[in-house]
């Protein structure tokens, strides 16, 4: 983990910092995490660092396009994830704010062709899918009044 964490700092051009290898790491162990959970799951792994050091490692390495911000509308906070590589959807819960994974179907057509239209280089996409998760429904359905 952290030997190809820092291969990869390298690869970018970015300086090998423990607050860096703290923040990937973070990412690694929690996928769509906030800048909170990042600076929480870091304190435990280096005693102690501020959350200005977390969001300047979290700003570098977006830059760095080694980490992607997400930041859908109507969501609660950013959210950070490493899986940069593949082109991939999120299904965000309204509820609770849990995020998953979509898989696109690679090397075929997207559904809509941009770049014919608007004579764009599309280098990055974001599709977010928003819906109420079966937990958050479960524990709806169980605070309903029930019929008398």
């Amino acid at each position: 983990m952290s030997d190809s964490f820092t291969s990869t700092l390298r690869q970018a051009g970015l300086r090998v910092t423990q607050p860096r290898l703290a923040v990937l790491g973070a990412l690694e162990e929690s996928p769509h995490a906030t800048a909170d959970e990042v600076a929480h799951s870091c304190r435990n792994a280096l005693g102690s660092i501020s959350v200005q050091t977390v969001y300047d490692a979290l700003a570098a390495l977006t830059q760095a396009r080694i980490i992607r911000c997400l930041d859908p509308a109507g969501a609660s906070a950013a959210r950070y994830e490493i899986d940069v590589k593949d082109n991939h959807h999120h299904l965000v819960c309204r509820n609770c704010g849990e995020v998953h994974d979509i898989p696109c179907a690679t090397g075929k057509q997207p559904c809509l062709d941009i770049t014919e239209h608007f004579d764009f280089h599309i280098d990055e996409s974001e599709v977010t899918y928003w819906g109420i998760c079966s937990r958050c429904r479960a524990a709806s359905m169980s605070d309903a009044p029930s019929p008398a």
